[in-house]
């Protein structure tokens, strides 16, 4: 029988669902799998400068759209592969942001099929972090973030220039400008969205959390589940 577990975070931009995936890799020793972070290693690439594809999806990415969601479910299931291979549990966040992503169509098996394959669905564990539009835009607009130690600074956004725990120099990234945050949150509703509510109609527990509390008071919730 299969002990290993998969887990996913849902939430608007800016709703703790890169911390809480971070905090939860930590304690339970899971492969943290970042699908915005994944994408960006990809786009960052210089040997894939010159790659027409890649260079197409990061310009939608860099204006707040979302990437070929076939091109994504490629490269992420084809990881999440590789992982099961090494016997590897592991925690996303970001994925699967659509309905295409999360079940595929008639050619394609969607990650969530595939992660059932994998792990078996009552080891399948999705989590739904709810903050409101105005805060998300609040919290993304102010954030920082460490390129070495992914680490978010929000409290320390207008006086902080370098990372307390590696020194790294903290930038703004390009898809936290006010008015693409405020794409991202249509993008959302409109396409990730419709995947919790499928989800819960293939009975599928999805947990919804109030992501407006401190983070320690948030995981200290999710771990009950475990």
């Amino acid at each position: 029988m299969n002990n290993n577990i998969a887990v996913i975070f849902y939430g608007p931009p800016g709703s703790g669902k890169g911390t809480q995936a971070k905090l939860l890799s930590d304690k339970l020793n899971l492969y943290l799998f970042d699908t915005g972070d994944f994408l960006r290693k990809i786009f960052s690439n210089p040997k894939l400068k010159n790659n027409k594809k890649i260079q197409a999806q990061k310009r939608l990415y860099n204006e707040g759209k979302l990437v070929s969601f076939e091109w994504v479910l490629k490269n992420v299931s084809q990881k999440v592969k590789e992982l099961a291979k090494l016997d590897q549990s592991v925690v996303f966040s970001g994925s699967a942001r659509s309905l295409f992503e999360a079940f595929g169509d008639n050619k394609h098996k969607g990650l969530v099929k595939i992660l059932e394959e994998i792990f078996g669905k009552h080891n399948l564990y999705f989590f739904y972090l709810d903050i409101s539009d105005e805060e998300s835009i609040k919290r993304n607009s102010r954030r920082l973030i460490c390129p070495t130690c992914k680490n978010a600074l929000l409290a320390f956004a207008s006086s902080m220039k370098n990372c307390p725990l590696c020194g790294d120099k903290i930038e703004h990234r390009s898809d936290d400008k006010k008015e693409i945050i405020v794409k991202r949150l249509k993008e959302y509703r409109q396409m990730t969205l419709p995947v919790i509510k499928e989800l819960k109609k293939r009975k599928y527990k999805v947990i919804k959390i109030d992501g407006m509390p401190a983070p320690y008071k948030i995981f200290n919730k999710i771990l009950n589940y475990f």
